[in-house]
């Protein structure tokens, strides 16, 4: 299934979200999951008694995760729909559409470092090799929540910084409550992946990492994500045998004020080091994680221009720049930056 929050594009101001699900694999049309819950229940009124998913209305992911119920658990309005022979209200197009994060309210945002060329780039600007505790740990910091950005919506860089960068990656949804679970049955507790941006203040974060602390408010100001939540059976033919993730190009754009088209990065998932059950294991260690938590992977190798900056679009973000950050299988996720508003 590929999942996501969407609303019409005119519709008024506050708006709620709908959680949607793709029907076509071009994602051109999508079902409205509560329209196809209640025409379920009309026509067998029983499953609201003997069906938990049916009980209640489908509002949000985040909310059909409260309730204790998996993603998976939604296949089984979406395989059941069969749709009507005139116009059907049930079915959206995506040209109508909106769509905004694929979990609204994330609990915590755990960011990993799990790509080794970016890791070896990062720690060469320093004059220095790899810590040999990176091969050994998957590690990772907390980053920010409250600033979750869908798809379209601008970015800007914090107040005091001229530097900002992209950051190509992942993000992993864990959507069953898991503690000290093992990297061989940790993948069994995704829900989704989806296309991850975690913005970065370079400046900002090359002053607070001085301190040995951090990254602070070089990451404490926005994250992107989107446009959908892909579960992971969507993926598996992408998936050797024995390897640590799928094998999915991921690629970045950046369109520049001046209408330059630059592609900046390119990478794939399958050169992680570190894969997302070996993540995942590392960040139940004595802690419970909770349904509606994401994990993001670290910058794919050349996926931000902190690494590249230099031989492809020379500087660092500025305001009037679109970014589009693109995944095999998990969409496109742009995100036009502008100027920092003022505050009231």
């Amino acid at each position: 299934m590929r999942l996501a929050h969407v609303r019409e594009r005119n519709a008024p101001a506050g708006t709620p979200w709908r959680l949607a699900a793709a029907l076509d694999p071009a994602a051109t049309s999508w079902l409205d999951i509560e329209i196809a819950r209640r025409r379920a229940v009309g026509a067998r009124p029983g499953l609201a008694h003997d069906s938990t998913l049916h009980r209640q209305p489908v509002t949000t992911l985040d909310d059909h995760l409260a309730r204790g119920l998996r993603v998976e658990a939604l296949a089984d309005l979406v395989e059941a729909f069969a749709p009507r022979e005139d116009d059907d209200d049930a079915i959206l197009d995506a040209d109508d559409l909106e769509f905004g994060p694929p979990v609204l309210r994330p609990p915590s945002f755990r960011d990993f470092y799990a790509f080794e060329r970016h890791v070896a780039t990062t720690w060469a600007r320093r004059g220095q090799e790899i810590p040999e505790a990176w091969f050994r740990l998957p590690v990772f910091y907390f980053s920010n929540v409250s600033e979750l950005r869908g798809p379209g919506e601008a970015v800007w860089a914090p107040r005091g910084s001229d530097e900002l960068d992209y950051e190509l990656e992942i993000g992993v949804l864990v959507d069953t409550a898991v503690l000290d679970v093992s990297p061989d049955r940790a993948e069994e507790a995704i829900g989704g992946l989806f296309i991850l941006n975690d913005w970065s203040a370079r400046d900002l974060q090359r002053d607070e990492t001085t301190v040995r602390l951090g990254p602070a408010k070089g990451k404490d100001f926005a994250l992107s994500a989107g446009p959908w939540l892909v579960t992971p059976d969507e993926l598996a033919d992408r998936r050797p045998p024995g390897s640590t993730a799928p094998d999915l190009t991921m690629t970045a754009t950046v369109r520049t004020v001046d209408g330059r088209v630059v592609e900046t990065s390119r990478g794939t998932l399958a050169s992680i080091h570190h894969g997302f059950g070996e993540m995942i294991a590392r960040a139940s260690a004595d802690v419970h994680l909770r349904p509606g938590e994401i994990l993001g992977s670290g910058t794919v190798g050349g996926g931000c221009l902190l690494e590249i900056r230099d031989e492809t679009l020379g500087r660092y973000l500025e305001p009037g720049d679109e970014v589009t950050l693109e995944v095999e299988r998990l969409g496109r996720l742009v995100s036009p930056v502008i100027a920092r508003p003022p505050r009231p």
